[in-house]
C-alpha cells in the first residue's frame, strides 16, 4: 500500500503549480485514471497509445465500454 501512494507524495510539491482549481481537478482525474489502469495490471503508456488509436474509430456505447481498462484486450491492438 505504501508503495502505491508514494508517487503521489513525491509529486505533491509540483501540485502548487496547477494554477487553477480546474487544473488541479484535471490533474486529479488524470492521476486517478492512470492508477485505475495500473490496478488492472496494464502498462499505462501502452494503454494510452491503444486508446488514442481506437477512440476516433469508436461509434457505439459497447465499443467505448470495450476500451475501459477492465475490458480492453491489448493483445489485439
Amino acid at each position: 500500500m505504501e508503495n502505491a501512494i508514494r508517487p503521489l507524495f513525491v509529486g505533491r510539491p509540483s501540485w502548487l503549480f496547477a494554477d487553477t482549481a480546474g487544473g488541479g481537478n484535471d490533474s486529479a482525474n488524470l492521476y486517478s485514471f492512470i492508477e485505475t489502469v495500473k490496478a488492472n495490471n496494464i502498462e499505462p503508456y501502452r494503454y494510452l497509445v491503444a486508446l488514442f488509436k481506437e477512440v476516433p474509430l469508436t461509434q457505439t456505447v459497447d465499443a467505448y465500454e470495450a476500451l475501459l481498462p477492465l475490458n480492453i484486450n491489448l493483445g489485439g491492438l
